[in-house]
């Protein structure tokens, strides 16, 4: 597999919102299996497949101890990217909230809605 090709399998593995929220949960903590199916409204087999195609991509790593099994983030430096995608999607939707308001507020002003906006 080439290094694109490996990219790709990283961006793929997190492109579904239970994997996403996994990754963002595991960035806590260590976890157990049993834990994380609570998260979800999800059974354990659909969870199990989703730690396994993280866990294929070398996003999560997993460790037994006696019958449970933990699972933990190995890609730690995927963190700050979704930090800076969440950062920036939040100050789009302000940008555009400020933007909305301070329209309607600006026609109101001129259509005599309210006197001191």
């Amino acid at each position: 597999m080439t290094l694109l090709e490996k990219k790709v399998q990283i961006f793929k593995a997190l492109a579904h919102p239970v994997r996403l929220g996994i990754v963002e949960k595991l960035a806590e903590g260590e976890r157990c299996v049993c834990d994380i199916a609570e998260w979800f409204d999800c059974d354990r087999t659909t969870i199990s497949k989703h730690l396994s195609i993280l866990k294929n991509a070398g996003i999560i790593a997993d460790r037994k101890e006696g019958l449970k099994v933990n699972y933990s983030l190995r890609l730690t430096c995927i963190l700050p990217v979704l930090e800076c995608v969440e950062g920036k999607l939040l100050d789009n939707l302000r940008k555009e909230f400020e933007s909305c308001c301070g329209m309607a507020r600006e026609d109101l002003k001129t259509s005599g809605g309210i006197e001191n906006a």
